[in-house]
Parts: structure tokens; sequence; C-alpha cells
């Protein structure tokens, strides 16, 4: 499904505030509430929409040291093998299979750096990793919690 632009920029407004109202999303972009509801409701239902959440600032949590962990494995290793072994993590925020040397990149919030050292010791111990490369983040710059780039 390709979302058109009145669709997109609806995406676009309950990505910068989910609990934004239907009426002040429809002033934003020129269409009535009920228009606005109907539009979300036909989202959900065909799943361009896949939820609502809340975005918790991780060191509110305790979670001070972020890190990504670049993950090789052996042969015939599944993307399914990866996930379920990675899932077991309550520190991995997301994981990806990639292109390039690595099999997969795993982002992961941790305490502190000894917690980080720790996951990534329990990581690189499953059975299906032949090694890891991980690097730590200073600052994160960006974030974007919605794909592509706003509509002008």
């Amino acid at each position: 499904m390709r979302l058109n632009d009145l669709d997109e920029r609806i995406v676009h407004a309950l990505a910068e505030d989910a609990r934004r109202s239907y009426a002040d999303i429809g002033a934003l972009i020129g269409l009535s509430a009920p228009a606005v509801k109907r539009r979300v409701d036909r989202l959900r239902a065909e799943g361009a929409i896949t939820g609502f959440t809340v975005r918790v600032d991780p060191a509110a949590l305790g979670w001070e040291t972020e890190g990504f962990i670049e993950i090789y494995c052996s042969r015939n290793t599944s993307p399914q093998a990866i996930k379920r072994g990675l899932a077991r993590y309550p520190e991995v925020a997301s994981a990806s299979t990639v292109t390039g040397e690595a099999d997969a990149v795993v982002q992961v919030f941790a305490a502190d750096m000894r917690h980080f050292e720790q996951v990534l010791e329990r990581i690189a111990g499953e059975p299906y990793i032949e090694r890891t490369k991980s690097v730590l983040v200073l600052s994160p710059l960006l974030r974007r919690y919605s794909s592509g780039a706003p509509p002008a």
C-alpha cells in the first residue's frame, strides 16, 4: 500500500504526537476531524498504521549507555534464529539484518559501561555468533520516529 499525500501528512502528524486530536490534525492539513478519523481508521485496518506508542527517554529508565553491536554469524544462520536469540535480551532495542560483512546490527541500551560489556559478552556467547564488533554512542544527534521526511 502506498500512502497518498493527505494520508502521509496524517501519519507524520501522528508520529510527532500520537495524542494529537483529529481536529488538530484536520486543521493542520485541511480536513474535518471526522474525515481524519475515517482515514486513520482505514490506515489502521490496512496495516499502514500498526499501533500507537509512547517514546520514553532510555535515561529515565536508568539506561545511560547506548551502543551498536555488529554480529557475524556462522554459515546458514537464519534471520529467525538471530531474532529468537536476541529477543531474550531486554537491553536490545532493535536488531536488523544488514548488507556488508556483518550479518546483523543490534542496538543496545545498558545502565553503564560494565552492564553494556556484560550484554556484549552474553550476546557474543550465543552459539550461532562467531564474532562481534561494537561501538558506543557518545551523543545521539538525530532520531526520527516516522519513515521519510515530513511533507513540506
